[in-house]
């Protein structure tokens, strides 16, 4: 918003504000794979590893801190081998996937920090002969609309996309009525 002359309204997806003039609306990412993690250890699982999104970018660095929050509030098992780096495609999924496979005492659930990932992590899995969710469960963060016909479908995060757009609609057309004299809002959708 910094390169914007004045009096132009803004209003920004997903990211925070970066001056006092533009609007802010965003997805709880943080408590999305909270939830996630809370989710996929249930009562049985005491180990729940993560592919991680791609390194510094604000939706990965958020669902990272969620999850690193659940596991230490849940009291389950931890290790740093557990997070394993992917970068948001199927075939970061799947690769880190296959180093799951590879951990000893591997964990009985995977939360994979978007669809397109645990969809690539899926594939790894079946190719390996490991049941999902028998063997081991995971989960997504988007609900895309392929997660669904994945096999098994996919449980996953539901990120309001269209809320998302309405609302962003909604600020920017109210914002245009007011010619900017609004004060600004950051808001934060659940997801």
């Amino acid at each position: 918003a910094s390169g914007i002359p004045d009096g132009v309204p803004v209003v920004l997806l997903n990211c925070p504000p970066v001056d006092g003039r533009a609007h802010s609306i965003e997805i709880d990412n943080y408590g999305g794979a909270y939830a996630m993690v809370r989710h996929l250890a249930g009562p049985a699982r005491r180990r729940v590893a993560v592919i991680t999104g791609t390194p510094n970018n604000r939706d990965a660095a958020e669902r990272l801190r969620g999850y690193r929050e659940a596991v230490r509030d849940l009291e389950v098992e931890q290790s740093a081998e557990w997070e394993l780096g992917g970068n948001f495609t199927k075939a970061s999924g799947y690769e880190a996937a296959r180093r799951f496979l590879a951990l000893p005492h591997r964990p009985e659930a995977l939360f994979a920090s978007n669809d397109s990932m645990a969809i690539g992590a899926l594939s790894a899995l079946r190719e390996a002969g490991v049941r999902v969710p028998e063997d081991v469960a995971v989960g997504g963060f988007d609900d895309i609309p392929m997660a669904r016909y994945t096999s098994p479908p996919l449980t996953s995060v539901r990120v309001p996309m269209g809320e998302l757009g309405a609302r962003a609609v909604r600020r920017l057309v109210l914002a245009v009525g007011t010619e900017g004299n609004q004060p600004t809002r950051r808001e934060t959708l659940p997801t």
